[in-house]
């Protein structure tokens, strides 16, 4: 698929394919991938849907522009407006929005920033940034290392990453999905995640991701919990009975307190779902979308 682009106010422009027709789905990725993630599940939903696959500022073919020192250039609310600006140029007012990883935490910035602009709101992978921090024990600590280390001051992760990217990225991808292999990635795909971590501009826009995960997001989330702000869009949460959001105890509990409608899927994944079992997660996406 040939990318289009859309320009953000700040200038950065973002890259996305359409595939599909039918009622408009904005489709969201997560780290270390793109907007190839979604193209195992993509068949079965661009049947029903005109399918958006953006990809996310500093990832795939979009801009990455460099980090300020509030970090708020990769922070959600500004990766939230970046969808804004893909509907703007296609013309669409309301879309639903799916998100996996940190495209689900801009996916739910959308929805708590531009409710007008989102019908349904499906989340696969992650409970909302202020409430994993606030999960943190030694076991997550263990397992979600990334966090920590990705979010460190420039350029020490990057540095340490680009001693060998795709190895870090095999290994990576390999811990973190049921297999404990790189099996469920197709090969263009894998190609693709590595090609990211061995350029240096996207290196670090990565982890300036993180950086905004640790002081931006966490603050945002923060604030709109004490407000008592909540996602009015029916909310579906997909999540793999081996992945993150398992090891907090109950995560669908966890968005029931952030979303006025919230019900949920479980499938036998660990965090890389729509590449694991694509059927089980378009089956659960159809379902709630339709």
């Amino acid at each position: 698929m040939t990318p289009q682009y859309a320009t953000a106010p700040d200038g950065t422009r973002i890259a996305y394919r359409r595939a599909g027709s039918g009622p408009p789905l904005v489709l969201l990725h997560g780290y270390p991938q793109n907007h190839r993630c979604w193209l195992p599940v993509l068949p079965r939903l661009a049947e029903r849907f005109t399918c958006l696959l953006i990809d996310l500022r500093g990832y795939g073919d979009s801009d990455a522009p460099p980090d300020d020192d509030g970090h708020t250039v990769y922070s959600k609310r500004r990766m939230a407006v970046d969808v804004v600006a893909v509907l703007d140029a296609e013309g669409i007012a309301r879309a639903d929005i799916a998100g996996h990883d940190r495209g689900a935490r801009v996916a739910y910035r959308f929805a708590l920033d531009h409710p007008e602009r989102i019908a349904r709101l499906a989340i696969l992978e992650v409970i909302p940034t202020v409430a994993f921090w606030d999960a943190w024990s030694a076991d997550l600590a263990q397992a979600a290392y990334h966090w920590n280390f990705l979010a460190q001051k420039a350029p020490l992760p990057e540095r340490l990453i680009g001693a060998d990217p795709a190895w870090y990225i095999d290994w990576t991808l390999s811990v973190w999905n049921r297999t404990g292999t790189l099996a469920p990635f197709a090969d263009d795909a894998l190609a693709s995640y590595r090609a990211q971590a061995e350029d240096p501009v996207l290196r670090t826009a990565m982890c300036a991701d993180y950086r905004a995960g640790y002081h931006t997001d966490r603050a945002i989330d923060a604030a709109d919990r004490a407000a008592g702000r909540r996602i009015a869009a029916p909310l579906h949460f997909v999540w793999g009975r081996h992945g993150f959001p398992a090891s907090t105890g109950d995560p669908a509990a966890v968005w029931r307190g952030w979303a006025e409608t919230v019900t949920d899927t479980s499938v036998d994944t660990g965090h890389f779902a729509m590449e694991e079992d694509p059927e089980a997660v378009a089956a659960a996406l159809l379902s709630f979308f339709d």
